[in-house]
């Protein structure tokens, strides 16, 4: 398969699949965790040495539920918005897609400001969803009660449950581990996530109605990419400590953005700022997925939220603020209601040319996909099919010689291995 896009409007079952064991060596994993929901006990989820958390099959899949696998799964098949969504929108900009209203808002309660990372606005959301009964609950990440420096699934209730599994989370999350459990429930739900992670449900929902039945809205934060576990792990080796020891592992939050704070069973605390964190670019860790994601501004989603810092990144601590994009009709309902509410409260308009400075690094990115999977497709590696996401129109606000740059770079990476990754183990 290769990165030239159509305008199917189906997902269609791969006559030839990618095994689970290809996906994952090829680096098209992202770790989410729908293709054990739809495989069960055939398929497990596994921490591996690198830190990452990927599936593993446990006996050899047949050749329809791969297929079905690669319909849905994020690193084989990325499609954008429905066209008509995308006409509805009241502005479509090349790099940033549909946009029915950008403002830069947050969350008009100052604990919520607070204990989220950056303006609490996908916080202050879910939370309005469930009070407006709009959901019955809310299915989103937060930290694992057992293991705080790991992420895990949660389904929220009552915006109690919402608060506590604010602030950002960093790392692998297998946030649709059990995603069709969540379907049979039967009851409405919104999920809260990252890009890739909505991609892969409305990929699902082309084979299954009940996702659009149930899933009411979908919200995404606009995502600098998925680091190993490995990368938290060398902040406690900086401190001389065992990740059995914690009682607390707060990323950021607690402020915009934040420090990274780490308490243990027996009452010390240690504390790094979201600079020190995140300083050496080359030691971030980010997953080989994120580094030729064609979405991580969360095209398909009703509302995606950003960081709001001059050059994507905070000088100390900022304003607690949001870039919040309102994607389709349905997130503008939603939108509107929250700040008739008192849920919500904009700061003012803002503009693409705005959302554009504050996450440049987006734009870069977007910019230079349609590049780097055509090194990747030189080199003979499969990437995904990508549809609907305006890719060669992205890569033409390039020059020709950045274009051939960012090709020959991801075909020269791709030949030398370093866009895979080993075999999934467990630890």
């Amino acid at each position: 398969m290769g990165p030239i896009e159509t305008s199917c409007s189906q997902a269609p079952l791969a006559a030839d699949p990618l095994t689970l064991g290809e996906i994952v060596e090829n680096g098209l994993c992202i770790g989410c965790g729908l293709c054990r929901s739809m495989a069960g006990r055939d398929v497990e989820m596994v921490m591996t040495p690198e830190g990452r958390e990927r599936p593993m099959a446990l006996r050899a899949l047949d050749k329809p539920t791969l297929a079905r696998i690669n319909a849905v799964c994020p690193g084989t098949r990325i499609a954008g918005p429905p066209p008509a969504q995308m006409n509805d929108a009241t502005l479509t900009d090349t790099v940033w897609g549909p946009v029915e209203r950008l403002v830069l808002g947050r969350a008009a309660d100052p604990m919520v400001r607070f204990v989220g990372s950056g303006g609490g606005t996908q916080t202050a959301l879910g939370q309005f969803l469930l009070s407006s009964g709009r959901v019955k609950f809310v299915l989103h990440v937060a930290a694992s009660q057992s293991m705080p420096m790991r992420t895990e699934r949660q389904l929220s209730f009552d915006a109690a449950s919402v608060l506590e599994g604010a602030g950002s989370r960093y790392g692998p999350a297998a946030t649709l581990v059990d995603f069709n459990d969540v379907l049979d429930r039967g009851e409405p739900f919104a999920l809260i996530a990252k890009p890739c992670d909505i991609t892969a449900v409305r990929n699902l929902a082309r084979l299954d109605p009940r996702v659009d039945e149930r899933m009411r809205y979908a919200l995404a934060f606009v995502c600098g990419g998925a680091s190993d576990l490995t990368k938290s792990e060398q902040v406690l080796h900086r401190f001389g400590l065992r990740e059995d020891e914690l009682s607390l592992f707060r990323y950021r939050g607690h402020g915009n953005p934040g420090l990274n704070r780490i308490e243990t069973e027996d009452g010390r605390a240690f504390e790094i700022s979201y600079r020190q964190l995140w300083e050496d670019e080359d030691k971030w860790m980010i997953q080989p997925r994120c580094k030729i994601c064609p979405d991580a501004i969360g095209h398909v989603a009703d509302i995606a939220v950003s960081d709001a810092w001059l050059n994507g990144g905070p000088a100390v601590e900022d304003e607690p603020l949001n870039g919040i994009i309102v994607r389709t009709k349905r997130g503008l309902e939603l939108f509107d209601a929250a700040v008739e509410a008192g849920a919500l409260e904009i700061k003012r308009e803002s503009n693409i040319a705005e959302i554009s400075e504050l996450q440049s690094h987006q734009v870069r990115k977007r910019r230079a996909v349609w590049a780097r999977l055509t090194g990747m497709a030189i080199a003979g590696k499969p990437v995904p099919s990508v549809t609907g996401l305006a890719l060669r129109d992205c890569a033409a606000q390039n020059s020709p010689a950045e274009n051939l740059a960012e090709g020959r770079g991801a075909r020269d990476r791709a030949r030398r291995g370093r866009l895979g990754e080993p075999p999934a183990m467990p630890r």
